[in-house]
């Protein structure tokens, strides 16, 4: 897979391509080439983002501390982290409705794990986050945004071959 795609591992989400107009190519987890198996994950926020970071070998993630910038500290942060985990790939958390339609933090999101992809030369898969901050939520979680986070990662790994 060429770096410079963005792919969607999407949920049960309905085609991406027919949500939004402009969508990222489509493809599934399943597709993620085999040699990547660190990965760090990212639940987009206007104020804060959550982070994680998993393996595929284990199929779990863990949730770091979020990160709590906007802007340009909000990549120098997520620089940071990549520095320090040194991923294979980076997987954003796109929100949707819960019907599917895309509404501006889906935008917003898409935007982020275009900048990531852009800065960082890294490939970036979006996964369907619907419902990642309730049930982080409904688990008592300190850090929702991370455990968001978290929960979006195994999402990913789950679906991965």
């Amino acid at each position: 897979m060429h770096a410079a795609a963005m792919p969607s591992a999407a949920g049960p989400t309905p085609s991406l391509s027919a949500t939004l107009p402009s969508a990222l190519p489509a493809t599934s987890a399943a597709e993620v080439p085999a040699h990547f198996s660190s990965f760090l994950a990212f639940d987009f926020g206007t104020k804060r983002t959550g982070v994680a970071t998993g393996n595929r070998l284990l199929q779990s993630a863990k949730p770091l501390a979020s990160i709590q910038a906007v802007g340009d500290a909000r990549l120098q942060q997520v620089a940071q982290r990549i520095a320090e985990w040194q991923p294979d790939a980076l997987v954003v958390g796109v929100p949707f409705h819960p019907d599917g339609a895309a509404h501006e933090n889906t935008r917003l999101a898409r935007k982020f794990a275009r900048q990531l992809q852009g800065r960082f030369g890294l490939p970036v898969f979006e996964v369907d986050e619907r419902y990642s901050t309730t049930e982080a939520l409904a688990s008592g979680a300190k850090d929702a945004d991370a455990a968001s986070a978290c929960i979006i990662l195994e999402q990913f790994l789950r679906g991965l071959a």
